[in-house]
């Protein structure tokens, strides 16, 4: 069996996509749900290889050539995902699409949307539900 080459330094893997800044952003955090945004931090990174993280709106942001989930951090009353296009934006968005249960998703724009988890219980409740969200807007992105 041949030898699996190990991807050249440049391109993220899901062990080595977590980036410091996040991780020291989040080691100075004091958010009541912490846990559970660490949980889908690592659920949202072992969708796919290529996914990387930054700091952005001084919360943790996934990327792929663009950035296009943000998690929006305050208030600390609920814990939010933005998913979006990133910062380049066309004049005229083609409306994304998701299978959402009713009352998970508010969408801010036909190509922005916000999941709103309202505390833990209800995060580690749909946990699977928003990876999936996840993934299918990595599918629509061009």
């Amino acid at each position: 069996m041949p030898k699996r080459r190990p991807p050249p330094p440049h391109v993220a893997t899901a062990a080595s996509a977590g980036s410091a800044e996040v991780d020291a952003l989040l080691a100075g955090l004091a958010h009541p749900f912490q846990a559970a945004l660490e949980d889908l931090r690592r659920a949202i990174r072992s969708l796919d290889p290529r996914i990387g993280e930054a700091v952005k709106w001084k919360a943790p942001s996934f990327h792929l050539a663009d950035h296009f989930a943000t998690f929006k951090l305050h208030p600390p009353t609920q814990l939010q995902l933005v998913l979006h296009r990133g910062a380049k934006a066309p004049k005229s968005p083609r409306p994304f699409r998701l299978d959402a249960p009713a009352g998970l998703v508010t969408w801010a724009a036909p190509d922005r949307c916000v999941i709103t988890l309202r505390d833990s219980a209800h995060a580690a409740a749909l946990s699977a539900t928003v990876v999936d969200l996840v993934r299918q807007w990595i599918a629509q992105l061009d």
